[in-house]
């Protein structure tokens, strides 16, 4: 029986694949930090507000969930890493099995991300 190899089509679908995993942990690395720098902003504008040079006192989550973020989107570029090798492997050994256990977890990483800037923003409609 001959050994049927991978088409280069199926190794070139598996690094665009990549690359889109790569391009929304950047893009989730980016919300991450521009949350973090915005409650940074406020932060600041409140000082020149109020003309006082003592901090107000935080009540707001901005930048932990911006750092929570961060890790999303670095744990999104380690794991589609590894998600590539793996998928690269297999097709060279003729092995390959599509799994969406990658694309399940984050979706519903980012589901609860979404729920929690709900949780958090919804004090503001009503203030």
């Amino acid at each position: 029986m001959e050994k049927k190899f991978p088409s280069p089509t199926d190794h070139l679908a598996n690094e665009r694949t990549f690359l889109a995993w790569i391009r929304t942990s950047i893009a989730i690395m980016a919300f991450g930090f521009v949350v973090v720098k915005f409650a940074l902003f406020v932060k600041q504008i409140g000082l020149v507000v109020t003309n006082s040079t003592e901090a107000l006192p935080n009540r707001g989550y901005s930048a932990i969930l911006g750092i929570v973020l961060l890790g999303v989107g670095i744990l999104m570029a380690l794991l589609s890493y590894f998600q590539y090798k793996r998928n690269e492997r297999d097709l060279l050994s003729n092995t390959y099995n599509p799994s969406s256990k990658m694309s399940t977890l984050f979706t519903f990483v980012i589901i609860l991300v979404g729920l929690l800037l709900i949780v958090y923003l919804l004090p503001s409609i009503w203030a």
